[in-house]
């Protein structure tokens, strides 16, 4: 596993996913279960019912399965929903590189921008406008804003181009949670 510690638990064994806003302020959390490693990064899978909490809100069940892809030292986070309720295939958060304090959590800054592929294949840049007021709120680095806006123009061009992992690749593992 590409994780600090070197050592870490086995496959179906729960993880910790825990953001933060780059005030500090608790973001969301979600409760899964490793999955396993490929060439794009860490595999967790949150089966239908998967606990999911956004900040200091009531713990709520997420309907539908969904697996999430923790890149090492990638500005992002990419997520792959099996329901196709859900508005999007392909959610991918910017985020600053994740790093993993515990073989069993892994930690995040959430960035504000999202890119999405919607079901009608179309892609979308989301919560540009948030992006903005916490920049100024919440003092981003010029530095930071940079890369962030530079990241998410890369994303919308992959997500479109459907270059992997934001193509197939969360097939897959997808098929382990639903």
């Amino acid at each position: 596993m590409q994780r600090e510690s070197g050592e870490g638990p086995e496959p179906g064994e729960p993880i910790i996913v825990q953001y933060f806003k780059y005030s500090g302020d608790l973001h969301w959390r979600h409760d899964m279960v490793l999955l396993g490693e490929d060439e794009h990064g860490i595999w967790l899978g949150g089966p239908a019912g998967t606990t999911i909490q956004r900040g200091r809100e009531p713990a709520k069940q997420w309907p539908s399965p969904f697996v999430q892809l923790i890149a090492p030292a990638r500005w992002w986070t990419l997520f792959f929903n099996g329901d196709y309720s859900d508005d999007y295939r392909i959610y991918v958060d910017v985020i600053a590189p994740a790093a993993w304090p515990t073989g069993t959590r892994v930690e995040m800054v959430d960035l504000d921008l999202d890119v999405v592929l919607r079901h009608d294949r179309s892609v979308q840049l989301l919560d540009e406008d948030e992006f903005l007021v916490h920049a100024r709120d919440f003092a981003y680095p010029d530095w930071l804003v940079d890369r962030a806006r530079a990241t998410a123009a890369e994303l919308m061009l992959a997500v479109e181009a459907g270059e992997e992992p934001f193509g197939v690749a969360g097939e897959r593992w997808l098929r382990l949670v639903q």
